[in-house]
């Protein structure tokens, strides 16, 4: 045996000895040890399955005890065959809504007419129980491709259904070659065994990287922390702890899954740890909301750190895994806003089949009308909120309000209405700026803080890019536009504050503020940005052109 091979086999026994002595997975050899077959060492026939059928059937049989047998050859059949002109992500997403919404069967009722039943075959509400859930990770398996043959690593099976893919290496060498030299030449040679993949763990022992089918190597990151309050460490045992966990496994499977549409095409989403840990403390806080008098609290991720797929997942969790039909309602102060978060929901899958356009307040009445039903979102504007309160709504579900830049939107006579209007409902605040420390209306709009992601540990966690600020004024220093004053005055009477608005506007320019502004040269344009910010919500921009 070479020495790299050698130090290769550390950390797989290392790896394997992890997932089966402390996170209870049953952990396998199959190099030289696997007999094919029926009866075999796992059931296969040959060295091409990748579906384990044993643990597969065995699973449909125990969560769903209704079936008969030709209905788990029909839900094994429908679970295994493609269009042959799909692509692999078409394939992919299609295998994750079986694993986690069930395998539609046929069900024939005594009148002879015939209906759609689902067979599940992950058992989400269970993670431990072993004879619901099946967790097998076997070492060196052999898969043979239609031309080529490969032997992977370790390969994670919950029921008989391949979900994990890890890939090591020696310590000496860059996790980059595992998705380089291994990974890439894999999705070519074997590509079924990507078919029902939920996540691709990269590490050389010392370092590990996770990511999800489809994504560069720059869009694999790390899992550092179990809990918010960990300094972190990029190590694999974190994340093997972090995701291998049976709890958390199918909790990221079942929750942090994402496939979004935009742009024309689609792109797998893994929520990244900062993301999976914030979510699941506003969760934690959601159930106890009564509590709290709905009082979610105030969720800080910092700005370029996924504030809007933090909203998704949290969305998604709470409607999968709470009794009742909540209704969310997303509450941005500005239509730009409003438009790219409805766009997200919807390019995720979260509003069905339905067009964002369905779901979004187009007037004040028509935020009362919809409030008044019980639809699966809103999207409003908090400006929405502009009728004084004659009577409360107060409803037999649950109203879930998620204020996107919490911190702007929390004041004045629209944020009072909707508090007056929705008494009952629970609220949660999402912002990518820290509340300065006489912000007092914003906790007690939501409460304190539940999810603290800063900007110094995102640039840590390469979650965000780092900001350098490089001394320009000596560029603009004979720079000079005496109508400034008269631009700004314009701009705030055509903007129709209120007294309290006027009020906080006339504090705020007593303070210095330097605006430095273009004449006609065009060259230092991008240099220069107005955005004047009103704490009440509204945002007045002023574009100055020559």
């Amino acid at each position: 045996m070479s020495y790299d091979y050698s130090e290769n086999i550390l950390v797989q026994e290392s790896t394997g000895h992890l997932l089966a002595d402390e996170l209870g997975w049953q952990v396998e050899l199959a190099y030289n040890q696997e007999i094919l077959g029926k009866n075999g060492t796992f059931g296969r026939s040959s060295y091409k399955d990748i579906l384990l059928v044993r643990y597969f059937q065995k699973a449909l049989r125990t969560l769903n005890p209704w079936i008969t047998d030709a209905q788990v050859i029909e839900a094994q059949n429908t679970f295994e065959k493609h269009l042959s002109s799909a692509s692999l992500m078409q394939i992919n997403e299609e295998k994750y809504a079986y694993i986690r919404d069930g395998i539609p069967v046929t069900e024939k009722k005594p009148n002879g007419q015939t209906e759609e039943k689902r067979a599940m075959i992950i058992d989400f509400q269970h993670p431990d129980d072993m004879e619901r859930n099946h967790f097998l990770a076997v070492k060196e398996m052999k898969i043979h491709g239609d031309l080529y043959r490969r032997r992977t690593d370790i390969v994670g099976f919950v029921n008989g259904i391949p979900l994990l893919f890890v890939e090591l290496k020696k310590n000496s060498v860059d996790v980059q070659n595992a998705y380089t030299d291994n990974y890439t030449d894999y999705l070519d040679t074997i590509p079924q065994l990507f078919y029902y993949n939920a996540f691709l763990m990269l590490s050389n022992g010392v370092e590990a990287k996770v990511g999800t089918l489809g994504s560069k190597y720059e869009f694999f990151h790390e899992w550092k922390r179990l809990s918010e309050q960990e300094q972190g460490s990029v190590a694999l045992e974190t994340m093997l702890r972090g995701i291998c966990k049976k709890e958390n496994f199918l909790d990221l499977l079942e929750n942090f899954i994402l496939y979004d549409h935009s742009g024309g095409k689609t792109v797998k989403i893994l929520a990244r740890n900062h993301q999976y840990l914030g979510v699941n403390e506003a969760v934690k806080a959601y159930e106890v909301r009564k509590l709290n008098n709905g009082k979610l609290g105030v969720f800080w991720h910092t700005q370029g750190s996924g504030k809007s797929y933090s909203m998704v997942f949290l969305s998604q969790k709470i409607r999968r895994k709470f009794a009742g039909s909540p209704t969310i309602v997303v509450l941005t102060d500005r239509e730009e806003l409003n438009s790219q978060i409805s766009d997200t929901f919807e390019n995720c899958g979260l509003l069905g089949k339905t067009k964002a356009s369905k779901f979004i307040a187009t007037s004040g009445e028509d935020l009362i009308s919809k409030l008044k039903g019980n639809p699966s979102f809103i999207f409003t504007l908090i400006q929405k909120f502009n009728k004084k309160v004659d009577e409360p709504i107060i409803p037999d579900h649950d109203i879930i309000i998620m204020s996107d830049e919490a911190h702007r939107s929390q004041y004045g006579v629209f944020a009072d209405n909707m508090v007056g209007l929705l008494p009952t409902a629970s609220r949660i605040g999402f912002t990518g700026t820290p509340l300065l420390s006489n912000d007092n209306i914003t906790e007690r709009t939501f409460g304190g803080y539940i999810s603290i992601y800063d900007f110094k540990r995102a640039v840590e966690d390469k979650a965000t890019v780092p900001l350098y600020y490089e001394n320009r004024g000596e560029k603009i220093l004979d720079i000079h536009n005496p109508d400034i004053t008269d631009k700004i005055l314009d701009a705030i009477e055509a903007a129709d504050l209120d007294p309290e608005q006027e009020e906080k506007l006339e504090h705020e320019f007593e303070k210095e503020i330097h605006l430095l502004l273009l004449n006609r040269d065009l060259s230092l344009w991008p240099e220069i940005l107005f955005h004047i910010t009103l704490i009440c919500g509204l945002v007045v921009r002023l574009c100055l052109s020559a």
